[in-house]
């Protein structure tokens, strides 16, 4: 019976993800969903209360993955000086290629088609919740680098994280290839990994 309600859970998310990604979150009909998988709507709310709790179901798994990611690289024990190791930046190209190839779709609907629904403001949440993370970051990591420079402005570190959704909406707009993706990618990271070298003196 549980496999058998997992299945149909499975089913609504999948059709759901196909109406959102068609329509947006404002125009998708939870009536369409229904009928594309072939159940009343009384019982899709049974699995999902409202449009917006599906919604957010769907795109869980991008939004935790740029947390995720985000606490990998600033979190209490990421340290600074890793940032010019070689190894962070394959990890860094690595980490990327892999949010925009497997979860594209994904990205699109939060990106473009979240109007209307508690993910609407996204990436203006995250980048705050970023700025001040960030902020928590520098101070521990002087406390390990004496000599590293954290009199960086708020605005600064917001705009980072600005530049990076602005990536990756653009790489979404536009037709290019997995390759021009992968350099485009690399060629981001270094610009960033060199600008914060600069500012942080390390």
């Amino acid at each position: 019976m549980q496999s058998l309600k997992n299945d149909i859970r499975q089913k609504i998310m999948d059709a759901g993800r196909k109406e959102f990604s068609r329509k947006g979150f404002a125009k998708a009909s939870m009536r369409s969903i229904a009928t594309q998988v072939g159940v009343g709507v009384g019982n899709l709310y049974h699995y999902f209360p409202s449009k917006d709790s599906l919604f957010c179901a769907i795109l869980a798994p991008i939004t935790s993955s740029f947390y995720s990611m985000f606490d990998r690289h600033h979190g209490n024990y990421a340290d600074a000086l890793d940032m010019i190791r070689e190894e962070y930046l394959v990890s860094a190209v690595s980490e990327y290629m892999n949010l925009l190839r497997g979860n594209r779709t994904l990205m699109k609907i939060l990106f473009f088609g979240a109007q209307g629904s508690s993910l609407e403001h996204f990436k203006s949440e995250f980048t705050d919740k970023a700025t001040e993370q960030v902020k928590i970051w520098f101070k521990d990591n002087k406390t390990r680098h004496p000599h590293m420079n954290i009199r960086v402005s708020d605005f600064m570190i917001h705009l980072h994280t600005v530049w990076m959704f602005t990536m990756f909406k653009e790489i979404l707009m536009h037709k290019i290839t997995v390759d021009e993706m992968q350099q485009v990618v690399e060629e981001y990271i270094k610009f960033e990994i060199n600008g914060w070298k600069h500012i942080l003196e390390i």
